[in-house]
């Protein structure tokens, strides 16, 4: 158990150092690629980092060879989007309240960025709403449904990438980690940083998951425990870290960018692999995470449409984790 632990410490570090690579070299990709600063966020970095979370996924829902294998992959699609909605924003919030900058509350997220996260909102739930009615009803042609929330994200993609926005500038960059004398760092640098980041970030990732699969039983939890309350914080710990690095860089709208957009992805990619894969039957245990999601999108919704979004209440929506963890106890 003790190596487990020291895994863990290790794993997470590895994963921060990462991260700190990433978010370096991805707004340096958007940078040369003329996109907007909101696009890198929503777009770049989210596809980034959930990319290896969807490939685990869609090796469980279609090359699983047991239906506890395949319900992994089913659970995964929903665990995702409740711990960005509760604790990744919650873990902003708390950020900022450490901040020591004067106002810094009030500057959560700029007014352009506010616009485009009310937008991102919508999206989120008209689409996993329709997620969560499917998963409570059986059909023949359901797995072919699918196919809609893949165009429902590229859709997404497109409106992200060719709305107006503002694009970094070079000058207010950090220098390219790996390239740290080069003040204009070419393309293929920039990308080869984070590919390469993005590979540590995955193989991280994979180490920290599995010792916090073997910690749960050791601390008397479940196995399915494990899989509903642990290990999705756990997947999506890049997602976090990035916020965290943003958010200290003076960066916030990427840092809720990101969040949002790795959302849109947990909402649509995953929902169509199991849709495709899977009999896409929920049990009550994914319809309450699902109910918190809701509720915590819903309310991220109401304050950014109303102007009352702050660090507290950011930090707030952490509290809905736990909820969750407490109505689960009497499901399971």
């Amino acid at each position: 158990m003790l190596t487990a632990v020291i895994l863990l410490i290790l794993s997470a570090a590895a994963i921060y150092l990462s991260c700190e690579f990433f978010v370096n070299g991805v707004e340096w990709v958007g940078h040369r690629f003329g996109v907007s600063q909101t696009a890198t966020g929503t777009v770049l970095a989210a596809f980034g980092t959930a990319l290896p979370e969807s490939v685990v996924t869609f090796v469980a829902v279609a090359f699983g060879h047991s239906a506890a294998q395949k319900e992994i992959g089913v659970g995964a699609a929903l665990g995702g989007p409740l711990v960005l909605s509760t604790i990744a924003y919650a873990v902003v919030g708390a950020v900022f309240l450490t901040m020591q900058h004067s106002g810094a509350e009030r500057r959560v997220v700029s007014r352009p960025a506010r616009k485009r996260l009310v937008n991102d909102q919508k999206w989120f739930m008209v689409i996993f709403v329709c997620k969560i009615a499917l998963g409570l009803v059986a059909f023949a042609i359901k797995p072919w449904l699918g196919i809609l929330f893949l165009l429902a994200y590229g859709a997404y993609v497109w409106h992200e990438m060719t709305a107006d926005g503002e694009q970094s500038d070079a000058e207010t960059l950090e220098p390219l980690k790996i390239r740290p004398r080069d003040a204009s760092p070419s393309t293929a640098w920039a990308v080869l940083q984070t590919v390469g980041a993005l590979v540590a970030i995955f193989l991280s990732s994979q180490l920290f998951v599995k010792q916090i699969e073997a910690i749960g039983p050791w601390l008397g939890m479940a196995p399915q425990l494990v899989a509903l309350l642990l290990s999705p914080i756990a997947t999506e710990l890049p997602e976090t870290l990035n916020a965290v690095i943003w958010v200290r860089q003076g960066k916030s709208d990427l840092a809720l960018a990101n969040i949002s957009g790795a959302m849109m992805i947990q909402a649509t990619v995953p929902s169509a692999l199991g849709l495709m894969f899977t009999p896409w039957m929920l049990d009550r245990t994914l319809v309450w995470a699902a109910v918190v999601t809701m509720v915590s999108i819903a309310g991220l919704y109401v304050f950014l449409r109303r102007r009352h979004l702050s660090a507290r209440k950011l930090a707030a929506f952490g509290g809905l984790y736990g909820v969750f963890a407490v109505g689960l106890l009497f499901l399971v």
